[in-house]
């Protein structure tokens, strides 16, 4: 399982001109940032893989301490300081790019099982409290976001 872990102070998905999740890191003036996960699963993925990668989402000190300017060293999660997550179903990050030209998505999960595992994964951050937002899983979507920093972090399990 990868997951791609942007800062951001907004992002939105939109499917057929609809914006169907989105998040905005000034949401309430607290200024506390938000996060973009782009979450591919695995075809190999252990069968709890997905608690290891909402733990990290939640958890990563990636974002500005309360009160505090962002340094770049200093921070705190989500779980800190009430960010929110928008989370999108990426099976491109699981594509195989070693050989030839053309990507492989042999590793990457079938549809219904990464579903149900994206299906957890957004319901184990809710379940910390967080608000999260979410793309169409399967769907074309168009992804926005603005990135802060840039700070971008890969989690690999």
């Amino acid at each position: 399982m990868k997951a791609v872990v942007s800062t951001v102070s907004s992002a939105q998905v939109t499917v057929a001109g609809d914006v169907v999740g989105a998040v905005d890191g000034n949401r309430d003036g607290a200024g506390r940032g938000a996060l973009l996960a782009l979450v591919g699963v695995g075809r190999e993925d252990a069968p709890d893989a997905w608690r290891t990668v909402a733990r990290k989402i939640a958890d990563l000190r990636i974002l500005p301490a309360p009160g505090e300017p962002w340094d770049g060293v200093r921070g705190s999660g989500a779980a800190d300081n009430g960010a929110e997550i928008l989370v999108v179903s990426q099976f491109t990050l699981m594509g195989a790019t070693a050989k030839g030209r053309r990507p492989s998505w042999s590793a990457a999960a079938p549809g219904q099982d990464a579903e149900k595992v994206i299906d957890l994964l957004v319901d184990d951050l809710r379940g910390r409290g967080l608000t999260v937002a979410t793309g169409r899983f399967g769907a074309m979507m168009e992804v926005s976001s603005v990135n802060q920093g840039p700070f971008t972090v890969i989690v690999e399990t």
